[in-house]
């Protein structure tokens, strides 16, 4: 019998992602999204649980307002901190595995190296505190089951996000300011969910130990760097598209300078990290273009190719976790 997995947070961009992934693979697969499940009710999701039974429950459900959890703290507290405890204390009650997707915003942002999944947490926004939040819930209340997965600027077909907004105003705008001062890794929602239907099947049979694992692809660029190969395979000039500063842009909530992360206990376990971001981008590329631009092929690029998988100037328009 096959292991039923249950994914909230369903109908988001990794959601979505991640309960293709499952169900191509023949997985048993349980989709809740908000509407079906608030993670913070311990009713409801004891309920849920109760009459699923899964063996490994996959939270991609979180507050991602990133500048409105500044003022809106509680709120997203509760969705952020809460509800992952709650899934927690669920998942020690029916001896489900947890896989809970989190943030490279719980670190300070002001290295010079990658961070390792050890290094010192330090948030510098109320996004990064709730979300730092339900790593530690996670963690202390399954010690032995408990999976934190970080991942960073996330992109993907199924939703809003970086990529799809420069791809949108490359139609319509001249020149574009993007902010250069801001280092991280653009990760394709699908390769994320690759990686946790692999980490979640390595929970199940004893070769990936709970803790903390980073989930991001290979590789670094800037915002102004991704705007500029976005470009590029646009067929579009790349000098359109203009370097500033993150001061250029003034946000609620800081935004860290440095976001690199290390993948070093996806190595361990056996698992193959996620590939370099510009060979990501160029698979994920033909996706993306046809949910902006249904009727414009990319510049450059073949839909047959076996590389191709089928599936706001600055940092504003970015996806979260």
């Amino acid at each position: 019998m096959r292991p039923r997995w249950l994914v909230t947070g369903a109908g988001g961009m990794l959601g979505r992602d991640l309960t293709t992934a499952l169900a191509r693979e023949g997985a048993t697969v349980v989709a809740a999204d908000r509407t079906a499940l608030d993670i913070a009710d311990p009713a409801q999701v004891r309920a849920v649980l109760g009459a699923q039974r899964p063996a490994v429950v996959v939270n991609c459900a979180a507050w991602t307002a990133v500048d409105d959890a500044e003022s809106r703290e509680a709120e997203a507290l509760r969705v952020n901190g809460t509800g992952p405890a709650v899934l927690a204390d669920a998942c020690r009650a029916h001896g489900s595995v947890l896989l809970h997707v989190s943030t490279d915003y719980v670190f300070a942002g002001d290295a010079d190296r990658p961070y390792p999944e050890d290094a010192p947490t330090a948030p510098r926004s109320a996004y990064g505190r709730t979300k730092l939040a339900g790593e530690r819930a996670v963690l202390e209340t399954l010690p032995d089951t408990g999976h934190v997965v970080r991942t960073a600027w996330l992109y993907g077909a199924g939703g809003a996000n970086f990529v799809r907004t420069m791809i949108k105003l490359e139609a319509v705008k001249d020149t574009l300011d993007v902010v250069d001062d801001q280092r991280g890794q653009p990760t394709w929602t699908a390769d994320l969910a690759a990686r946790l239907v692999l980490l979640g099947r390595a929970a199940l049979d004893g070769t990936a130990p709970a803790g903390v694992y980073h989930g991001t692809s290979g590789g670094e660029t800037t915002w102004y760097g991704l705007a500029r190969e976005v470009f590029r395979l646009l067929g579009a000039d790349p000098d359109r598209v203009r370097p500033v500063s993150s001061a250029a842009f003034a946000r609620p909530a800081p935004r860290p300078a440095y976001s690199v992360l290390a993948h070093d206990r996806f190595t361990a376990a056996g698992i193959e990290p996620i590939r370099d971001w510009r060979t990501a981008l160029h698979a994920a590329f033909p996706a993306l273009l046809a949910a902006e631009r249904p009727a414009q092929p990319a510049a450059g690029l073949n839909d047959g190719s076996p590389d191709l998988t089928p599936g706001t100037a600055g940092p504003s328009a970015r996806s979260r976790a």
